[in-house]
């Protein structure tokens, strides 16, 4: 009878807060603290995000789970224990109460793009219903110079920012010199910078004097992330049930390939995680950069063309020759711009091999990426992957056509599917379906994405011809 997996090793105390328990955090984050902790010293609470489901699940079975790595060379399990707590991510009390912990030195974060809350501008979405309500919820507060614990009950607050600066709000209060230094990993161009303005710009909102301490004592590094982690299927756990006996339901499938980068200041403890693989430099730009405009812009394509070619996973998709072009055509726009930024900086991105590496991860048969996984949420996710690098071509003198493809692709893909009736996964979602049917619903999509690329006639002219 298969059986769950079991911790092995002491339980670490809890010196790591991670906001939003996903799959990549557990084959990124979390696999890369596992490693890195010989002496079992670093301990993560993780919060879940949407749902409580995760929590619950890693909670049945001792906060321990399996990573099954699948490559060309075969499977490789293992069950890695740097979790010690999971907590469902509205228990604002438990994460208030972690932060006052002088021990607990880091919070790394995996919430999507949409969960930092931000407007087109990237700065704070004041518009947002949800942070109307943490701003109003947390104004009261900190309106209460003595604010005892539990002033905010669980589940009021919504939104990561608000969390977040609620938590260290408690960390300021208990350790005022108690420096802290937070790690966004997600995939957003400058994430250090995205993470800083949304929790700065709502402190500003609510507590003046809370901003100005986080902005003393909080470090907010910048990171580049990558790891190919496709969903988990009840196939996958059944085959590693009937081959192993041990039947996970909070199994997490990923590749061989992992990267992680680094930059900032960091004033408190960390683990060594380079000691595992991960990188440490003085500018994040580049190699964020080469990771959304190459691997996540081809990602965002293949999604979407591939999709209306009839596919359905990422290796189905790369082997079709037109998607493949397409990707090759966004890949040297993207490795122009690449280029340019190593000749100014020196930093050497080793791009050849890299797009080597990518076409093989790609083509893994193993790892069942899913399309329409990747196309949720595509208004967020192009802008920084497709958009800006069309954007740099067109200041540079260049149509940024194999960019405006890609955005004609996912026009065509927004359209379909609002034809066919099929609820879009999008957090635009009511406002894609509208412009969908506009009397030019290409132009209207693409203005949704870029009002500035919506008004140049040369774009139009590319958009025009690839969405026949």
């Amino acid at each position: 009878m298969p059986h769950s997996p079991r911790r092995t090793l002491p339980r670490a105390p809890v010196r790591i807060v991670h906001l939003g328990l996903g799959a990549f955090h557990r084959a990124h984050q979390a696999w890369y603290t596992a490693h890195a902790d010989p002496d079992h010293e670093w301990g993560i609470a993780a919060f879940t995000g949407r749902s409580p489901d995760a929590a619950e699940t890693l909670a049945r079975q001792d906060d321990v789970y399996t990573l099954l790595t699948r490559g060309a060379e075969g499977d490789h399990l293992e069950t890695v224990e740097s979790i010690v707590a999971a907590h469902d991510g509205g228990d604002t009390e438990m994460l208030r109460d972690y932060l006052t912990r002088p021990e607990v030195t880091v919070v790394t974060l995996t919430v999507t793009e949409k969960g930092y809350r931000r407007g087109a501008d990237g700065r704070l979405d004041v518009t947002d219903p949800d942070i109307t309500a943490d701003i109003c919820a947390l104004g009261e507060a900190f309106a209460d110079r003595e604010n005892p614990p539990g002033a905010i009950a669980n589940g009021v607050l919504r939104t990561m920012p608000a969390r977040l600066l609620w938590a260290l709000d408690a960390r300021r209060r208990a350790l005022p010199d108690g420096t802290i230094t937070l790690i966004p990993c997600d995939n957003l161009d400058d994430n250090g910078t995205a993470l800083r303005s949304v929790v700065g710009d709502l402190a500003a909102l609510t507590s003046p004097s809370l901003g100005a301490w986080i902005d003393a004592q909080v470090d907010v590094v910048g990171t580049s992330v990558d790891r190919i982690t496709p969903r988990t299927t009840a196939d996958d756990i059944d085959a590693v049930a009937a081959r192993e006996g041990i039947r996970d339901e909070a199994l997490v499938v990923t590749e061989p390939f992992h990267s992680w980068i680094l930059s900032g200041r960091l004033r408190a403890d960390r683990p060594r995680w380079e000691d595992a693989g991960a990188s440490f430099v003085s500018d994040i730009e580049p190699f964020e950069q080469r990771k959304l405009w190459m691997l996540n812009g081809a990602h965002s394509l293949l999604a979407s063309d591939g999709i209306l070619r009839g596919h359905e996973t990422v290796a189905e998709a790369i082997a079709d020759p037109e998607c493949a072009v397409l990707v090759r055509d966004l890949w040297d726009l993207a490795q122009r711009r690449l280029d340019a930024s190593a000749d100014r900086t020196g930093v050497d991105l080793g791009l050849p091999a890299y797009r080597g590496a990518l076409l093989e991860r790609f083509a893994n048969p193993a790892i069942v990426h899913r399309l329409r996984q990747i196309a949720a949420d595509g208004s967020l996710k192009l802008r920084a992957r497709i958009v800006e690098p069309v954007r740099r071509a067109r200041a540079e003198g260049e149509t940024g056509a194999a960019g405006i493809a890609a955005i004609a692709a996912w026009a065509r893909f927004v359209i379909a599917e609002v034809q066919a009736g099929r609820p879009l996964d999008d957090v635009a979602a009511e406002e894609l379906a509208a412009r969908a049917t506009d009397a030019d619903p290409h132009r209207a999509l693409l203005d949704l994405l870029a009002p500035d690329l919506a008004e140049d006639p040369a774009v139009l002219g590319v958009l025009t011809d690839h969405a026949r």
